[in-house]
């Protein structure tokens, strides 16, 4: 940790689903002078997330599912978005694979790391890595959909890779992670950027 932030103080604010705390932290700018900061940082873990491509069909495979911060903003809360969970311990390639065993119900080939981010680092502490990988219909598992137990109501959408740069173009794909591996796809695909 560099020697210009010093924790001072955690308190615990919530630790239920996930962890929110106000930590209070002594930070030496760089002109040398000390400020004292609070911030408010949550914490569920690290994830990955993965964008299934059919190259024979041209397709790709994500989900909607409600999202209650986009229900806040005004939005129907419903988005369509790429298949992702939490890695609970495993390593993020495994998880990908998981995660699109359970909520799409295939599995997948040919899995690439394409980043590792930090998707909002000014409060949440989940890093997420994004993969790209190839599908077919060969490779069905189940019907997806998640798991009911963890309050998962997902349905399964294939679509054209066209349709969904189409959508970007209009800005109806809002969740980050997606726009992302839509344009890494673009690109590994060698087109231009939606």
């Amino acid at each position: 940790m560099s020697e210009r932030v010093k924790i001072e103080a955690v308190e615990p604010l919530s630790h239920r689903w996930a962890k929110l705390d106000r930590f209070t932290i002594r930070y030496t700018r760089q002109d040398g002078t000390a400020d004292m900061l609070v911030r408010e940082v949550h914490d569920h873990g690290h994830g990955a997330t993965v964008l299934p491509h059919d190259k024979a069909r041209g397709t790709v495979l994500l989900v909607r599912q409600f999202r209650l911060p986009v229900h806040l903003y005004g939005e129907d809360g419903f988005i369509l978005e790429t298949c992702a969970g939490l890695l609970d311990g495993n390593d993020p390639a495994d998880c990908a694979r998981r995660e699109a065993e359970e909520e799409l119900g295939f599995r997948l080939s040919n899995l690439r790391q394409m980043a590792s981010t930090f998707m909002t680092p000014g409060a949440v502490t989940e890093r997420l890595t994004m993969f790209l990988a190839d599908y077919s219909h060969e490779d069905r598992t189940g019907g997806g959909g998640g798991q009911a137990h963890e309050g998962e109501d997902i349905e399964v959408v294939e679509m054209p890779f066209a349709e969904l740069r189409g959508m970007l173009r209009r800005g109806e794909i809002v969740d980050a992670k997606t726009v992302m591996l839509i344009m890494f796809l673009e690109r590994e695909l060698g087109l231009p950027p939606s």
